[in-house]
Formats: structure tokens, sequence, C-alpha cells
């Protein structure tokens, strides 16, 4: 049972990361190329804006901020697990390969499959999954170890690595392609969040629904896994399948969420890391608030970047790389 003070503190935190990310997105809503007044949002949202505003605000912002917020809730949510499940506090999705196994299946889907516009949205993460589980099944095969068993620095490292091959081989591919496909793989690469249409929500959706509440019903189980193994096989826990179960749920919600977003890393180790800070190492606790985190995190970053610097911006996964490469690097300095 979670202490009533911890519960109260909790409740505190996500009410004040909600009303950030409420002022946050209002902000966007306002900011860009095709700007559109603060004090004419709010009338545009109860249908009193003209033309111009309403197509801005509905076809223009508001699906890229909820795209963007869904996308870092999940990167999140799937670090959060990681970190869990390999008792590292090193583990994201991007860093240890999972993303970049997503692009690959999505490059390759994308540069030799024939695309069916009407289909291509909601394939996109379902390719991208079948990517970064294969990538996953080949780096857990790599870290474990006969004697040892599972190895969770080795499973970074090993990540780390696979992360950096299936970058060069995707460069590879997109070497020999057509221009338009090779523009659309370069932003991808750089974190360029691209699926800024309302089909994109509707792709993204359900794997957060689904997930969020799986991972929140699995939280004792982590707090177990985050422990020693003994102490966790003491407790009844069925270690290999439960490590299992929890990480295809974090390559599902990093695939889901990169396909539509690209390239992007480290919101999967900071969001878990300043959760874990502000309220504890207990995962009913810390898991709501750093999925909070994660979408906020990702707003700023990608409203930040696309006004930084007119027309294009710069890619809300440079902007993420900015913060979090320093922060990986002095965690990497604690740890040693």
């Amino acid at each position: 049972m979670i202490h009533p003070k911890l519960v109260r503190k909790q409740r505190l935190l996500v009410a004040l990361l909600t009303f950030f990310m409420i002022v946050t997105a209002f902000v966007a809503t306002g900011l860009g190329y095709s700007s559109v007044s603060f004090d004419r949002i709010l009338p545009t949202l109860m249908g009193d804006g003209t033309f111009k505003e309403s197509f801005v605000i509905f076809s223009v912002r508001l699906p890229r901020i909820v795209i963007t917020v869904l996308a870092g809730m999940a990167l999140a949510l799937s670090g959060a697990i990681l970190q869990s499940i390999t008792r590292n506090d090193l583990a994201d999705p991007g860093i240890i390969g999972i993303n970049a196994g997503a692009g690959l299946g999505i490059a390759v889907y994308f540069l030799f499959f024939p695309v069916q516009v009407d289909t291509f949205v909601y394939m996109i993460p379902a390719v991208g999954f079948l990517g970064a589980i294969v990538t996953s099944a080949l780096i857990y095969f790599f870290s474990y170890q006969k004697h040892m068993g599972f190895q969770p620095v080795r499973l970074v490292l090993v990540g780390i690595g696979f992360a950096m091959a299936l970058s060069g081989a995707m460069i590879i591919l997109i070497s020999s392609a057509e221009r338009k496909k090779v523009d659309f793989i370069a932003n991808w690469l750089a974190g360029n969040i691209w699926g800024t249409d309302w089909p994109f929500v509707l792709a993204l959706l359900p794997w957060l629904l689904i997930l969020i509440p799986y991972t929140l019903y699995k939280a004792n189980r982590m707090n177990l896994l985050s422990l020693s193994e003994p102490v966790a096989i003491g407790a009844g826990v069925s270690i290999e399948r439960e490590r299992l179960t929890l990480l295809i749920t974090a390559v599902a919600l990093a695939a889901a969420s990169v396909s539509v977003t690209g390239g992007i890393a480290f919101i999967g180790l900071l969001a878990p890391h300043l959760a874990k800070a502000l309220i504890g190492p207990r995962a009913q606790s810390y898991i709501p608030i750093s999925i909070l985190l994660g979408g906020l995190l990702l707003l700023i970053a990608d409203t930040v970047g696309r006004n930084v610097m007119d027309p294009e911006g710069v890619p809300a996964g440079i902007m993420t790389a900015l913060i979090g490469a320093p922060y990986f690097i002095y965690l990497l300095i604690r740890k040693t």
C-alpha cells in the first residue's frame, strides 16, 4: 500500500504537470510558420475563428501537438519498463537499439514494398513493431550468458552496438533510393515529427490505451524485477516470463511512437529519471509522473525546435539529443 502522503504528492505532481502541458500546448498552438494570435486561439477552438485560423489550429497544430504528447508518453513508459527489467538506469529504447530496429523495418517497407495510401498510416506502427521485436530478440540473445544468465549492463552495450549498426544499414539502404524516399528516411533519422495528421493519432492512440493500463497492472512485478533476481524469485515471480512480456510491451510502445515521430532518443532516459527524483523509485508512483513528463518534454522540444529556425526548424530528435546526450554521459561517468 502506498503511503497517503506519497499519494497526495503524486496527485499534486500530476496536476502540475498537466497544467504545464496545457500551457505548453497553448503556446505551441499559437507559434509557428503560420502564427495565430494567442487571443484568437480560444475563440477559434469554440468555433468563432476565420477559415485560416480554423485550418491552422485544427488541421496543422492540434494533430501535431497531440501526436507529440502521445509519442513522448509512449517513449517515457518504454524507457521506464526497460530500466526496470534490466536494472540499468542507462536503458532507453533509442540508446539500446529498439528505435533503430523499428526504423530499419519502416525503411525496408517504405523503400521496397508497395505503399497503399489507405493503409499506410496503420501499417507503419505494425512494421515498426516487427523490426523492433526482431532487433530486441537479437539484443536479448547476445546479452544472455549460459552460466551467468541475463546481463543488464551487457544488454546496454550490445544495444548501443546494434543501434550504430542498424543506423549504418539504414544509410546504406537510402544511398541508392529515390530522392523523395531518401528525404523521408533522412527526416526520420533526424527525429523530425512527420505523422502530423489525425489518422496518425488514431493509429497511435490504441497502443497507449491498451499498454498503459497493462503496465500499471504489472507495476508491482516491475518493483520486484528492479531488485535482485533472488528477491524476485523468492516473491514468486517468474522472472523470464515477466521480463519477456514487459520487454514486448516496451518494444511495442517504442515502435508505435517512433513510427510517427522518427528516431527520437533520450526521452525514455530522461523522463523516468526525473520522475524517480521527484517521487521515488516505486513503479506505482513514478510511472504516471514519467508518462506526463515524457509528453511534456517532447512537446517542449518540438515547440522550441519548430520556432528556433525558420522555415524548417530543428527536428525534435536533435533537440532532445542536445539535452539527453550530456545527461547520458553524466550517468555513465557516475556509474563507473
